[in-house]
């Protein structure tokens, strides 16, 4: 799946067949998903056939199906952090020449 070149509208369509694969791997209806998740029906069937929904929609479906860890892809922690980078580096090189008597 090529996600960097596929419309938003793709992205929802395809997100919302996984969802609807998990939901049907655990032998779920919709009805009891919706029941589980707090949602409407109509919520979850948008929600499954990529035609929009809502963030909480979303997140409470993935709560009710059990993979709210879904969630950490979106922003994976940083391994590096960019603070610490500042510590170890060399002191910055100017490019031009000393300020002094620049401008005065």
């Amino acid at each position: 799946m090529q996600i960097l070149h596929e419309t938003p509208d793709e992205l929802e369509v395809a997100l919302g067949d996984r969802l609807k694969s998990l939901r049907l791997d655990r032998n779920i209806d919709q009805k009891t998903l919706a029941e589980r998740a707090g949602v409407s029906v109509r919520a979850l069937r948008n929600l499954e056939g990529g035609q929009g929904s809502t963030l909480h929609s979303l997140v409470s479906v993935l709560r009710a199906l059990g993979r709210a860890d879904w969630l950490a892809t979106i922003a994976p922690v940083a391994t590096i952090n960019p603070l610490a980078l500042g510590r170890h580096a060399e002191p910055r090189q100017r490019a031009t020449g000393s300020r002094h008597g620049a401008g005065r």
